[in-house]
């Protein structure tokens, strides 16, 4: 819940005062053990759930730090088998999309915040992309899909992306390895935000997503572009530009 949405409730009566107090003072950093310092008010603050990235933390760390936020909305992203092995002995009712590698722990109910578009080049886009959507609608987004439309038969793409505009979709994540072509394209065609993604899902020359990366920060589109892989930044991204969009 972000601070203007917690106002809002404040100044419509569906908020105390005293309520509003007790959440703003929960928004703290919570320190566990050594090895973390949690912030637990970064929804409150910046509109963005906790994201915990569990690559390189331990089964117990990440089970440690769930306990710890158990009146959160919280993002693992980068989930390996043995973290989804404690995590499932030690807690229910948790989302886990295997594509993106992520679990969700959804305890309040996100307010609707817009629509996300979201469009991958290739099939090997999709773990990346779905990453992103699983955020946007971590965030309260409706997100709309459509996958391996890229250049190699581009005539894949108009349909949906008519579609997509049609629907009213406020911002289009656009997942692409290889030479990274596919959101410059998607750019030049709508009135629309285009964050772009590049996909280390190639191979050879660039092939862990530099030549993608390099081809969308040259773009002639109009074009913002995140980091090589970062899906969950893409998808935080649009979704707080789908929120204002909506405001």
């Amino acid at each position: 819940m972000a601070v203007r949405s917690l106002l809002k409730k404040v100044k419509d009566g569906r908020m105390s005062v005293e309520e509003a107090e007790r959440v703003i003072k929960l928004g703290n950093v919570r320190k566990i053990g050594e090895f973390a310092k949690i912030d637990a008010g970064r929804d409150l603050r910046a509109g963005v759930p906790e994201v915990i990235l569990a690559e390189g933390k331990t089964p117990e760390q990440i089970v440690r730090i769930v306990e710890k936020l158990k009146d959160r909305n919280l993002l693992i992203s980068r989930v390996g088998e043995e973290h989804l092995k404690a995590l499932r002995k030690k807690f229910k009712g948790f989302r886990y999309n295997k594509l993106a590698r992520t679990i969700g722990f959804v305890r309040v109910k996100p307010e609707k915040a817009g629509r996300v578009g979201v469009i991958t080049a290739g099939t090997s886009d999709i773990p990346v992309a779905e990453e992103a959507a699983v955020v946007a609608e971590m965030m309260g987004c409706e997100v709309k899909k459509t996958y391996d439309v890229g250049v190699a038969g581009v005539h894949r793409l108009l349909a949906p992306l008519k579609k997509m505009v049609e629907d009213g979709v406020d911002v289009i994540v656009v997942v692409a390895g290889r030479e990274g072509t596919l959101p410059s394209i998607v750019a030049g065609l709508v009135d629309i935000p285009v964050i772009g993604v590049p996909v280390s899902s190639g191979y050879g020359f660039g092939g862990r997503g530099e030549a993608a990366l390099k081809s969308m920060l040259q773009s002639c589109s109009f074009l913002t572009v995140v980091n090589i892989d970062n899906g969950v930044g893409a998808g935080a991204c649009a979704s707080l530009i789908a929120r204002r969009a909506n405001d």
